[in-house]
């Protein structure tokens, strides 16, 4: 990151000012805060890794955007913008706010920012006018997502074959409006080793034939820009990972989190190499019949490292997801999560845009906005709604309706007010009457049309 320089003064009302600061990807924190409320900072090493732009924290006291932040100074002036130009010519910028006394002092680590002062009824409708400049021109699709099931929330990465065709079964018997069954983690044998099998299942291209044979679509789950260290993958082709800078040849990986089972590196797709790779996997997964690809983890594509080509992380990050949709086609549905997502507005066709679903209403560690909870992805659900219908379908999450699930009615109903892609996460056959009813309700297509913000 360069070194941050003052691009604007903003006098605000301290009692009643507000600002809006963009998270790096779809977990990271996004929402309106007042001017004396700055988010506290990252601390965690997986949450830096994951959740922050450059693996950076901001400093104490300090709003963070990742290419947008917007002010709305609370004594009747216009709400200020400032963002990223449309095409992130010089990639995505890193744009600061602290407040100094009644002035908000804004700071960015380029001039190359757009500066907008808009009349509108509050800081959501702001940001509505200025997705429809940035998105101008980028070729963002807006056809509807189909209904989806998905077996993440109930069986995570233990699912089996036996788990998904028992919940095709139960699509027919309960007569629930179903049309893309998504297969989730679990099937690979090791990140990135996504056609070695794990053994729980006979013969996935066998199981994602029944799933089409039952009159559904089949979908995949998969995190192209992992490499597990254990994976065979890596074994054979430690470099095609991404490295840190360093006077060591070559210098460690760039470490990508630690996923569910094993620490992860990111995938090189400049490397020829890993690019061939991962093509053929997707074109595999395509000519089984899968046409609905959810990808995970893309935050790895956009790390700023050394690479086989020397170009910036958000570059290497467009240049894969056009990489990946050149592979899957046109008439395949994308759904991007944990994705930097300004690089990627044009290039999927829904997006998460909050933190995972949890059977949990309030996250684990309270202090940290990006663990799984109904609390911490509603939050960033609304805060985000006005993304909608301009650069994609926002994905809020799954639906968690089956008892124990805490305030499931209270999700539901975010579901329904403000959700674009919908998608349920029960063992179907574990719903009560009131989960099933609701369930049945809400799997329609996402709503067309833009998301239209109230005034604040």
């Amino acid at each position: 990151m360069e070194v941050m320089e003052e691009i604007a003064t903003v006098p605000v009302d301290p009692a009643r000012a507000r600002v809006y600061a963009e998270g790096w990807q779809s977990w990271s924190e996004a929402g309106v805060r007042p001017v004396t409320d700055p988010p506290p900072p990252v601390s965690r090493p997986d949450s830096l890794a994951i959740d922050c732009q450059y693996r950076r924290a901001a400093p104490p006291g300090v709003f963070e955007g990742a290419g947008l932040l917007a002010v709305d100074p609370g004594d009747g002036s216009p709400v200020r913008v400032f963002g990223a130009p449309p095409g992130l010519p010089e990639g995505v910028p890193v744009i600061q706010a602290a407040l100094r006394d009644r002035v908000l002092s804004v700071t960015a680590d380029t001039s190359n920012v757009t500066r907008r002062s808009l009349v509108s009824d509050g800081i959501p409708a702001a940001l509505a006018a200025w997705a429809d400049e940035f998105a101008a021109g980028r070729p963002v699709t807006r056809r509807p997502v189909p209904p989806v099931w998905c077996s993440w929330y109930q069986y995570f990465e233990r699912a089996t074959e036996g788990d998904i065709l028992q919940n095709v079964d139960a699509m027919a018997a309960l007569d629930l409006p179903v049309e893309i069954v998504q297969i989730d983690d679990g099937y690979q044998a090791c990140t990135g080793d996504w056609l070695v099998p794990s053994g729980k299942y006979a013969d996935l291209p066998g199981t994602i034939r029944r799933i089409r044979a039952a009159g559904r679509r089949a979908g995949i789950w998969i995190a192209p820009w992992l490499v597990g260290v254990s994976s065979r993958l890596f074994a054979e082709h430690p470099d095609w990972v991404v490295r840190e800078p360093g006077t060591g040849s070559p210098g460690e990986p760039v470490w990508a989190g630690n996923v569910v089972r094993d620490d992860c590196a990111a995938l090189d797709l400049t490397n020829p190499g890993a690019a061939r790779y991962l093509c053929d996997v997707m074109e595999t997964m395509r000519g089984w019949g899968v046409d609905y690809f959810k990808i995970d983890f893309c935050y790895a594509g956009a790390y700023d490292g050394m690479r086989y080509s020397p170009v910036p992380g958000a570059t290497a990050y467009q240049d894969g997801l056009r990489l990946i949709r050149t592979a899957i086609g046109p008439d395949a549905l994308l759904v991007g999560c944990g994705a930097p997502l300004l690089p990627a507005v044009g290039f999927v066709d829904a997006m998460r845009i909050g933190p995972d679903i949890a059977a949990s209403y309030e996250p684990e560690l309270r202090s940290h906005p990006t663990t799984p909870s109904q609390r911490n992805a509603a939050r960033n659900v609304l805060a985000r709604a006005w993304q909608h219908g301009r650069f994609w379908v926002n994905d809020p999450d799954c639906l968690m309706l089956r008892p124990g699930v805490e305030r499931r009615a209270d999700w539901a109903a975010v579901v329904r007010d403000y959700g674009g892609l919908r998608a349920s996460s029960d063992a179907l056959d574990q719903l009560d009457e009131w989960a099933l009813e609701t369930t049945r309700d809400l799997l329609v297509p996402s709503p067309p049309g833009v998301f239209v913000p109230a005034a604040s």
